[in-house]
């Protein structure tokens, strides 16, 4: 597709005309799956789902970082804001989120010293300005956010600002991806890969999909026409046989992704392995930080033990980002669960599959 001007990635026609191509053809029954929380959001808010074929089912996947954070990493995090000095900074999102006893924003209740900060810059001020306190920085993200960590962790280090620390929980995406094609209750025929994340990656972490697994992937963007088209490529992938892993985000996303902020990443942190929400622990798909950079590490400063995690009692956050189950599915959904009141991550996140189903669809409305 040519390169268009910016109103017409909502024009209506050429909305018509990529859902037409679409329909023609999908052959065969497929499952695709969007990886990405805001690919879910904007497919729910324009009414995407409605406009397939019925022989093409989308599926929201584990793209929300939110969402996907375990409990027990949850869990640590209360256990160190509630730590005698201990200012615990982190992003507005992770707040209400539910741990296995409580959340961040009960804790604030509580009289903890937690505090919504915009990046981890503003963390970095906080431990500027109170000396006294110690400042730590709830990482949670794919790597779409891990490089800004990476640069504010690396600056306190060369600063030597001692009262900051991170806790890192972030997670890459590409092996997880794996982990949902061996699932044997997803089936999943193609990726609508993620925008954001992929700007940093490019697309050759992702070719192993094709190659290995002859699973397909397009990279797309988030307007209602980037998604049709990203749909519509994979669409004719997999129709015809081919399984490769294709671009349709050129504006945003090219072949080598960003090196810089990859070489910041691999200087900061080291591959670990991570407990997704729904999935389990995946080798590999989480990020710590160097032993050169330990000082700096809050899981390595503050020697504390949560309890044994457990899950919500009927929530399933979890299958739901693996895509077995659509969130109205939940027998918490709309009722005892929603974005008001929210008993599950997938309800708390703005980019939460039941979040996006609940605001912008009919089942959120009966």
């Amino acid at each position: 597709m040519p390169a268009l001007p910016p109103s017409a990635w909502r024009d209506p026609g050429l909305a018509a005309r990529l859902t037409a191509s679409i329909t023609a053809h999908a052959s065969a029954p497929m499952k695709l799956m969007e990886v990405c929380g805001t690919h879910t959001v904007a497919i729910a808010r324009f009414g995407l789902r409605d406009v397939m074929p019925e022989n093409v089912t989308l599926l929201s996947g584990p793209g929300c970082p939110v969402c996907v954070t375990a409990n027990r990493d949850i869990d640590l995090a209360i256990e160190i804001g509630r730590q005698p000095g201990v200012v615990l900074t982190t992003f507005g999102d992770m707040m209400k989120v539910p741990g296995s006893y409580s959340s961040l924003a009960r804790e604030k209740a509580d009289g903890r010293d937690i505090r919504v900060v915009y990046s981890p810059l503003d963390a970095m001020g906080i431990a500027e300005s109170e000396p006294g306190s110690q400042v730590v920085f709830l990482g949670v993200g794919f790597e779409t956010t891990a490089p800004t960590v990476a640069a504010a962790i690396r600056t306190a280090a060369r600063t030597r600002l001692k009262n900051f620390t991170a806790l890192a929980l972030h997670k890459t995406v590409p092996l997880a991806l794996e982990a949902l094609v061996n699932d044997p209750q997803v089936a999943i025929d193609g990726f609508l890969l993620p925008g954001h994340v992929s700007t940093i990656i490019g697309p050759e972490p992702y070719r192993f999909l094709a190659s290995r697994y002859a699973v397909p992937g397009v990279i797309a963007g988030f307007e209602p026409i980037d998604v049709l088209q990203g749909i519509d490529m994979l669409v004719k992938q997999v129709s015809s046989g081919r399984a490769e892993i294709e671009i349709a985000y050129g504006r945003g996303v090219s072949p080598d992704g960003n090196p810089t902020a990859r070489a910041l990443m691999a200087e900061v942190f080291e591959a670990s392995d991570s407990d997704w929400r729904g999935i389990g622990v995946i080798p590999g798909t989480g990020l710590t930080l160097r032993e050169e950079y330990a000082e700096w590490d809050a899981a390595r400063r503050f020697d504390v033990s949560p309890p044994e995690p457990r899950e919500i009692p009927g929530c399933q956050c979890g299958d739901v980002l693996r895509g077995v189950t659509l969130p109205f599915e939940c027998r918490l959904f709309g009722t005892g669960c929603t974005p008001e009141h929210p008993i599950g991550p997938c309800m708390v996140s703005s980019e939460g599959s039941c979040a996006a189903y609940y605001r912008y669809t009919d089942y959120g409305r009966q």
